[in-house]
């Protein structure tokens, strides 16, 4: 329980999460340093990653506890979810709500992550005990549509996914997200293998959660 909570701390405190999607292990690992190296320990990696779940091993084996908070993405069954947990996942991300991930997530007390688009979703799955509700695609609403969620849920942790960029996380995060989820303008460089790139974009939004917190 412990574990679960400092884990859930850590990731609210960066208010960043990097969704690591890449064409094999190394360039998601170098990709994963990145990130690291500029201020966003918590790192997502997707099973869409060949060989998601040795990525997950080889970066819990590269980095410390405090320098890596690693977690698995498009988690879409509780099936791959134990395969991320045993493999040192400390926290699961579903593009969709899984009530059957979300009971084995909570059975070894790992954090879950469920994506919702609708009010009647999201109360779905904080009954099921989801801890985060990652509002997905956030491109599909804007950060406007967490004020209008807030108002007859101002209980509800909200980390948007997709559609989050430079320009408007300052946004999400005054409007009541506890973070963010950022994949595509974050992760860019790494199309054309420019890692200090996404080490710079890193650093650019760890400094404007911040900012929007201030």
């Amino acid at each position: 329980m412990i574990e679960k909570f400092n884990t859930l701390t850590r990731i609210e405190e960066v208010g960043v999460v990097a969704v690591v999607r890449a064409k094999s292990e190394d360039e998601a690992i170098k990709i994963s340093k990145a990130c690291i190296e500029g201020g966003i320990p918590a790192i997502e990696v997707t099973f869409t990653v060949p060989g998601a779940d040795k990525v997950i091993t080889s970066l819990k084996n590269k980095f410390s506890k405090d320098e890596l908070i690693v977690g698995a993405g498009t988690v879409l069954d509780s099936e791959t979810a134990r395969i991320a947990i045993l493999a040192g996942a400390q926290y699961i991300v579903s593009p969709g709500f899984d009530l059957e991930s979300a009971k084995l997530c909570n059975r070894y007390q790992i954090p879950y992550m469920a994506g919702c688009m609708t009010i009647t979703e999201m109360i779905q799955a904080l009954e099921a005990g989801t801890d985060i509700i990652k509002l997905f695609p956030g491109s599909a609403f804007g950060p406007s549509m967490v004020k209008n969620v807030k108002a007859p849920l101002p209980q509800i942790p909200i980390m948007p996914t997709g559609g989050v960029s430079l320009e408007n996380v300052d946004q999400w995060i005054k409007n009541g997200c506890i973070a963010v989820g950022v994949g595509g303008q974050l992760i860019e460089g790494a199309k054309t293998g420019n890692y200090e790139l996404i080490t710079e974009t890193a650093k650019k939004f760890v400094e404007k959660v911040k900012a929007a917190r201030a």
